[in-house]
């Protein structure tokens, strides 16, 4: 069962970045000051040029007034250079912020995203829209904005000294706009489509590389290396593909930009030639209109092509808002089976796909406070009934109750309240041990934390470490093993102290006797409530209430171990199986 993250729509991107700039408009107020500053200064040197050049070719009278003008040309372009600078820096620290506040609005999204839909996502997806969009994005509020910002304003102020300079010789920047305005035009039609199709595909590629490195022994013992090249190369060919598609509208548009840039220096010097012959404009304003051109097409160049790059980063900014909980209206909580306590499955059936139904109508009742083992082959379908329980999917039919309560229409928060899901799949986050431990609950003191670790066999460990609870662990910091990993994260259930407890088998990673130790603690610390466990080793199932043994999607054998192991049946095997 797999999902796709949408897109948000162009206009929450360009909300997003109205309120993002609006938060921080005292910065932008400053940055484009700055950027006005610099450009206006840099329109002063054409000007000096141009006075230079009537005080030579008017034989001047005095050479202090040509080193004066010359100077100041020099000076004009060195204040120029530092404005410049000045506002690069302000952009890039402004861009900086942006990111920030993108990055923690992704975490933030995702981090709301229901459990269902992070599992039917996958890992890929959000990867590819962590880091690659937000790289795209993050390059286009670092250099994209400032240089777009620049080239629009030096192409406007340029324009109006043009037509202040000489009204007659600015008009030669109209025969360029044909072959600007008209190809852009096409081109800008065409690329937020061509940029959705290059993304996606990079994307795509990306999940891919991440599922074929993440579950390279997986594929290695089931023989599929072969099948999945295969599929990681033809993902890299459509990708390939994609941005050539792009690439070729560029081809069939460059040609006009270059054209565009030769036609009005050439218009300009043969207007400029006439209307000297004329007696309609000296020799410097010429000079000064011809500078103005040619400096006009590197703006208009370098903003063109950013621009690019910006519709390319409203694309990514739309698939990184697009990490949010999906739309559609919850379905309301049906009202609760009076007097009823416990959890109850009624003709549960489920399938990630049609054709391969994965629980077979299951019906089970269980008690508060009852400790229930469920044990089975591999694919009897013991980790799907963990997740239909702890509400992460939903049953395809059939009723999943909690004191009376359907479970897939409880509000997230009350459900993880309820009950914890505790899997087999450890994370160990950057930071201390005293951070990893107060995820599921903040209000605790260091003394919990230190009898939590003691009662799942971390005692000695802990005091091992150099500086205690505030010993930093993780990527980067100490390496914590897995069995100690699994430990902690019994540890979290301690201090959750959820009702429920539903543990896929949580402690197969550890070597007996600290299974035992830790499943022993929970027996303690768990006492009265309600624990279903999906059990590894038999040595689990031993210590239960109740076992359910599963086969086929089915729950084939119910009751005590004992009376089970003297029934000689499925459980019975297992048991001698094992031994």
């Amino acid at each position: 069962m797999t999902a796709v993250l949408g897109y948000a729509t162009p206009r929450e991107a360009w909300a997003w970045s109205r309120g993002v700039l609006r938060a921080h408009r005292g910065q932008v107020a400053v940055t484009s000051a700055c950027f006005l500053a610099a450009t206006g200064a840099g329109l002063v040197g054409p000007q000096l040029l141009g006075m230079l050049v009537d005080e030579v070719a008017g034989g001047g009278r005095s050479t202090t007034r040509i080193d004066l003008l010359a100077l100041a040309f020099l000076g004009a372009l060195v204040v120029t250079a530092v404005l410049r600078r000045s506002a690069r820096w302000r952009a890039g620290v402004l861009g900086e912020e942006l990111l920030a506040a993108n990055r923690t609005g992704l975490v933030t999204r995702a981090l709301a995203l229901p459990l269902a839909t992070v599992e039917a996502v996958g890992t890929g997806p959000l990867l590819s829209r962590a880091t690659t969009d937000l790289d795209r994005v993050d390059h286009a509020l670092r250099q994209g904005v400032p240089e777009v910002l620049t080239a629009a304003v030096t192409v406007a102020l340029t324009v109006v000294a043009m037509v202040v300079t000489s009204p007659l010789l600015a008009a030669a920047l109209l025969v360029a706009v044909p072959t600007v305005v008209l190809p852009t035009r096409w081109l800008w039609r065409r690329l937020p489509g061509a940029m959705q199709r290059m993304l996606d595909a990079w994307a795509a590629l990306t999940a891919r590389v991440h599922e074929s490195t993440a579950g390279a022994r997986t594929l290695e013992s089931l023989g599929l290396v072969e099948r999945r090249t295969a599929g990681d190369d033809a993902a890299l060919v459509a990708a390939v593909d994609r941005e050539r598609d792009l690439r070729a509208l560029h081809v069939r548009w460059t040609p006009w930009l270059e054209i565009s840039h030769v036609l009005p220096v050439a218009a300009t010097l043969l207007l400029g030639a006439w209307a000297h012959g004329a007696g309609l404009a000296s020799l410097g304003e010429v000079t000064t209109m011809v500078v103005y051109v040619q400096a006009l097409a590197t703006p208009v160049d370098e903003a063109l092509w950013w621009v690019e790059d910006l519709v390319v980063a409203v694309v990514a900014l739309r698939r990184v808002l697009g990490v949010r909980a999906p739309d559609g209206v919850r379905a309301e909580p049906l009202p609760a089976v009076a007097d009823e306590r416990g959890l109850h499955l009624e003709a549960v059936r489920f399938a990630y796909r049609a054709d391969r139904p994965v629980l077979r109508g299951v019906d089970l009742h269980v008690p508060p406070g009852e400790r229930l083992a469920v044990v089975g082959g591999s694919g009897a379908g013991k980790s799907t009934l963990a997740r239909l329980v702890a509400g992460i999917s939903a049953p395809s039919s059939g009723s999943v109750r909690l004191d009376g309560r359907e479970v897939g229409t409880l509000d997230d928060d009350v459900l993880r309240g309820e009950v914890l899901l505790l899997t087999q799949e450890h994370h160990v986050f950057t930071g201390t041990v005293r951070d990893n431990l107060l995820l599921p609950a903040v209000d605790v003191g260091d003394d919990d934390l230190r009898g939590a670790l003691a009662l799942v066999g971390l005692g000695d460990w802990l005091a091992g470490l150099p500086d205690g609870l505030a010993t930093a662990v993780g990527s980067g910091a100490l390496t914590v093993p897995a069995a100690v990993a699994q430990q902690l994260a019994l540890a979290r259930v301690v201090l959750a102290d959820p009702g429920t407890v539903v543990l896929d088998e949580a402690t197969s990673l550890l070597d007996t006797a600290a299974a035992r130790r830790a499943e022993g603690a929970l027996d303690r610390v768990l006492a009265g409530r309600t624990v279903i466990a999906i059990a590894h080793r038999l040595h689990t199932a031993a210590g239960a209430d109740r076992v359910a043994v599963m086969a086929d999607g089915e729950i084939v054998e119910l009751g005590p171990p004992a009376e089970l192991l003297r029934a000689g049946g499925p459980y019975a095997r297992l048991v001698a199986a094992a031994a």
